[in-house]
């Protein structure tokens, strides 16, 4: 399976020049659409998962605290480079999205914007996700996932091993996916290709499930 941290870190290291040429004004609408979901307050501290180049920036407000993730350096490069263009004050890091070294309860709001459907172990990424925000805190997430009804089917799934290893995977689900990591969806908007691009807004619920609560390592 091509579908790991290492590889994922080759591959996005070498889209890096070229990431925003594809992803930028094709994901304009869907970025604004979804942070614009989320309740903003001055001084919120805000976690960036996956932040790639930076491109949901210019959608942030200014008067909170950022913080933002990616697991590729040329990417973490481009973001701080953004943000220095912008004038934005955000604290960058290269980090693996599914073992975070932050402490727990430390974000007002997580960002997941097309990293769910690109992550080895989706379940391990939301855990940390969870662990990271505060009890009230909101999980945005934007991204591509087939029908939440049915599992994928055996077509789906044959394609998938192709799309997981070039692009993405094509048949996670998103309420299964965070419900399964103990959060609670308040909106759940599509807001690309019909409903394959959905936006949605979470928030800490109040069990989770076995598999999504194993203790934090490092």
């Amino acid at each position: 399976m091509f579908n790991t941290t290492a590889w994922n870190r080759i591959r996005y290291g070498l889209y890096a020049p070229v990431y925003d040429l594809v992803a930028d004004r094709a994901f304009r609408r869907a970025r604004r659409l979804a942070l614009g979901q989320v309740t903003w307050h001055p001084g919120m501290r805000v976690l960036l998962v996956g932040a790639g180049t930076g491109l949901d920036l210019p959608w942030l407000p200014r008067d909170i605290e950022l913080h933002a993730t990616d697991l590729s350096p040329g990417m973490v490069r481009r973001l701080a480079q953004r943000a220095e263009a912008q004038g934005r004050d955000v604290q960058a890091e290269v980090m693996d999205a599914e073992c975070l070294d932050y402490p727990d309860a430390h974000f007002d709001v997580v960002v997941m914007h097309l990293i769910l459907a690109v992550m080895p172990d989706p379940e391990k990424g939301l855990a940390e996700a969870r662990r990271v925000l505060k009890p009230e805190g909101q999980l945005c997430v934007m991204d591509k996932f087939q029908t939440d009804e049915h599992p994928a089917g055996l077509v789906r799934r044959g394609l998938n091993a192709l799309t997981s290893a070039i692009a993405t995977d094509i048949t996670r689900q998103a309420r299964p996916l965070l419900s399964s990591a103990g959060f609670v969806i308040e909106q759940d908007t599509p807001v690309m290709m019909g409903s394959l691009f959905r936006a949605l807004l979470a928030r800490k619920g109040n069990t989770v499930s076995a598999t999504s609560a194993a203790p934090h390592e490092g």
